[in-house]
């Protein structure tokens, strides 16, 4: 029984490329009380290998979060499969906008502590006392009312290419840093506004808002589906989009667009920019923003000293790696000294 993956993501690569068959990126997230996350895990692993579904998944004893590449041809057994697992049974399948082949490379199921590092204690509050949840329709109109506080529940470097109209964005790293700094700033308002938060796909705003009500907030909301499925319903039902700029979303694609509004700027030379890259020094790989023009001009890096490094054969670059693991610039997402126009 295969457990594991036995391909690298550049042969995976070569097979899709060479298959040729349509794929569908999707994500979907599920609280639910899992006695046995290793041995679930294992399930998921040896189903979905076999019908070659691709992403990165983590299940914990509160649930799954999962974000994946299903073949087209193979959604409906795909579908199946997961409706007769209990607690997904028509779970919501948040299906992306843009689709790509090369989305996920890999089969990633992983057990973790949690599938959002939140670092809530969750047995401090109900957790299934959550927000209220409003489609595009509603969200609209509580972004209409002057009584409504928005809020972005995802980290800067997501908020920087794309938020909603009026939405506060905190300047944070990540979900866990946001909490606190949120409530700080909206303290003089848990009765007399509407909270209302929204993220990627939802999964975020689903523990954030059991946890502001507990805090004491009593008129609070959350977007269901989240921008991916905000961005669906805007299309169907022709409604008016209220999101600029493009959603951040974890795969190889780094983004989806939602409007032809470019609110970003290149990292290096800050000209109008919202692509996101990763420094072709592997020892760095810092996530940052660059334009096609500094891409041509720094091979591809985030700074002079990467860009020699990554010039140096292969082996060389492998030998200054040894010991040494990846920079902590991979988890400063735009924030090294190096980029002159950072955030």
């Amino acid at each position: 029984m295969q457990l594991y993956n036995k391909l690298s993501a550049k042969e995976r690569a070569a097979m899709i490329e060479e298959a040729g068959e349509d794929r569908l990126t999707l994500s979907f997230y599920a609280y639910a009380k899992i006695g046995n996350p290793q041995l679930f895990r294992n399930h998921l692993f040896v189903a979905w290998d076999q019908m070659d579904v691709l992403g990165r998944i983590y299940v914990a004893h509160e649930g799954i979060n999962a974000q994946l590449s299903v073949p087209a041809k193979r959604f409906a057994e795909f579908k199946e499969f997961i409706d007769n697992i209990y607690f997904l049974k028509d779970v919501r399948l948040n299906i992306a906008i843009e689709h790509d082949l090369k989305s996920f490379l890999k089969l990633k199921v992983k057990v973790r502590k949690k599938i959002v590092a939140d670092g809530l204690n969750d047995d401090t509050f109900d957790v299934t006392n959550k927000g209220v949840h409003v489609d595009a329709k509603k969200f609209n109109e509580l972004l209409d009312d002057p009584n409504t506080v928005l809020v972005d529940m995802r980290n800067h470097y997501e908020s920087e290419i794309g938020h909603f109209q009026g939405a506060i964005t905190p300047d944070v790293d990540t979900f866990r840093d946001s909490l606190p700094i949120i409530e700080e700033d909206l303290k003089d308002h848990k009765e007399d506004k509407n909270l209302v938060m929204y993220c990627t796909g939802g999964i975020r705003c689903e523990k954030a808002s059991a946890y502001y009500k507990h805090r004491g907030f009593k008129n609070v909301y959350q977007l269901e589906g989240g921008i991916i499925e905000y961005a669906r319903q805007v299309d169907n039902l022709k409604l008016d989009n209220k999101f600029i700029g493009k959603n951040f979303v974890f795969d190889h694609r780094r983004s989806e667009r939602i409007s032809e509004d470019v609110i970003s700027h290149c990292h290096q030379c800050g000209k109008p920019c919202d692509t996101h890259v990763n420094c072709a020094n592997e020892a760095c790989h810092l996530l940052f923003i660059q334009c096609e023009e500094c891409a041509k001009a720094m091979d591809n890096c985030c700074s002079a000293d990467c860009k020699e490094i990554a010039a140096l054969p292969y082996e060389e670059q492998k030998a200054l790696r040894k010991g040494k693991g990846n920079s902590n610039k991979i988890f400063k997402k735009g924030r090294s000294e190096v980029l002159k126009y950072k955030q």
